[in-house]
Parts: structure tokens; C-alpha cells; sequence
């Protein structure tokens, strides 16, 4: 069958009482211009409404991208980081969405980052930048950003990714461990929430497909000794002033 119709089938299906999922209409027209099956091994199952594994990594279900993107909220004229590029396919929606020089990319997996750039480069959107980066420090270079997708699960939104916000920026990630929820976050923590949803965890060096060591702590570990280092700043100015009054005395 013609992709294009398979294409509107999957965006009819989105839009219907039955998924309510997608109320967008830039969104909905951008998913019925996007080749899905260039991103997808499957050309049977490109458009079905379920996910794929590619290269050790979970690609979205139509239903999973609509939500994200109703979230994202982009306008015309936004600069927008995904961090997650998995195999480009968000990418690219976000390309139709906005000019794709605007678009960038990043993934921890090598094998990902040169999955995601043969595939949009095959589906016309070579100008989307792709770059192999730890997701949890961003891209600093091409800063500020209006719009953050984070696709994948952290307890905290990365204090990184928040650095990297324009002042009216949003990040949307889904918050949590096991139990999640899709949120948008802003630079000054106003937050929003979206319902309920279920990602695997943000990675961090060592963990990525066919790496050698495993440790998910690296990143969590360092935000812990941050958060002490800086509670206890405080506690020991107090303690010093407190000390030289003792002593004027």
C-alpha cells in the first residue's frame, strides 16, 4: 500500500475518540509528512501504532510521538534539542515543524548517532545536526534552546538541560523511576503535567548498547554529592559568622 495512505491512516487513528491523543493539527500534519518506514526496518509495521527495537534502542509508538509533541508544543522559529536521537524519527517530525537547521540531535551511542544521520539524510532532512553526546550535559555549543525533548526517564530534570533553556523555554521529559509521568518544565521550575507514561532511564556513560561497564549511578551519584556540597556551603558560612561573633564577644 502507499506509504502516504498508511501515513493518514496512522494520523486518523491518533486523532480518533478512541486514542485522543493527538488534537494538534501542525503536529498531525507533520506526522503525515514524515516517511516513518525510512526509519523503521519493518515497512509492514512502520505505521502500526507500536514500538520497534533497533540497535539496543526502543523506537516510539505513533501514539508515544504525538503525546510528546503535543507536550513540546513547538512554534515556527523555535530552536529545539532532542536528546535521544534513537534512530532519527522525532527528529524529523520536529523538522516539519520547524526550519531543520533549528533541529538537534544528540545520542550516548555511537551506532545510533550514524543510524540517525543515514536515516534522515534518506528521508530529506540531512540539515537536522546529530552528534554523539552524554544526554544529561546537553549541547552547550548551540545554546539556547526554546524547546528540550528528553526521551528518556530521570528523576530530576538534568540540571544541564535546564541551564541550556532559553528564559521562556520549556523541557519536557518524563519525570520519575518506575511510576512516570510526562511533564514540561520551565527555567524557573514551573512545571506541567501531561498523564502517565513509561520510558526507559536516561543513560549515562558505560551503559550504552554494547558498552563494557554498566554503573547508572555515575550520573545520580554526582548530582547527590552536588546538592551535599552545596547544603553544606551554607551551613558552614552560618557556623563561621556564628564562630567570629563568639569571639568579637
Amino acid at each position: 500500500m502507499d506509504p502516504a495512505v498508511l501515513r493518514e491512516d496512522m494520523v486518523d487513528g491518533l486523532e480518533s475518540p478512541a486514542k485522543g491523543v493527538l488534537a494538534d493539527e501542525d503536529v498531525a500534519v507533520a506526522m503525515r509528512d514524515v516517511p516513518r518506514h525510512e526509519f523503521v526496518d519493518d515497512e509492514r509495521t512502520a505505521y502500526a501504532d507500536r514500538e520497534h527495537e533497533i540497535l539496543g534502542t526502543r523506537v516510539l509508538p505513533p501514539s508515544i510521538v504525538a503525546r510528546l509533541f503535543e507536550a513540546l508544543a513547538l512554534e515556527d522559529g523555535d530552536s529545539v534539542l532532542i536528546v535521544g536521537a534513537g534512530v532519527g524519527y522525532t527528529a524529523a517530525v520536529a523538522a516539519e515543524l520547524v526550519d531543520e537547521t533549528d533541529v538537534h540531535a544528540v545520542d550516548i551511542a555511537r551506532p545510533l548517532v550514524a543510524e540517525a544521520r543515514t536515516n534522515l539524510e534518506r528521508a530529506s532532512y540531512g540539515g537536522v545536526l546529530v552528534d554523539r553526546r552524554d544526554g544529561a550535559e546537553g549541547l552547550p555549543e548551540y545554546a539556547p534552546f526554546d524547546r528540550i525533548l528528553l526521551e528518556a526517564a530521570a528523576v530530576d530534570a538534568p540540571r544541564a538541560l535546564l541551564e541550556q533553556l532559553a528564559p521562556d523555554g520549556r523541557l519536557v521529559f518524563p519525570r520519575g523511576s518506575r511510576r512516570q509521568r510526562l511533564v514540561s518544565v520551565s527555567p524557573d521550575g514551573e512545571d506541567r503535567e501531561f498523564g502517565v507514561v513509561s520510558f526507559d532511564p536516561l543513560l549515562v556513560e558505560g551503559e550504552q548498547s554494547g558498552a563494557v561497564e554498566r554503573n547508572r549511578t555515575t550520573r545520580e551519584d554526582r548530582e547527590r554529592a552536588r546538592r551535599r556540597a552545596e547544603s553544606r556551603t551554607g551551613w558552614e558560612q552560618e557556623w563561621i559568622e556564628w564562630d567570629d561573633r563568639v569571639e568579637s564577644n
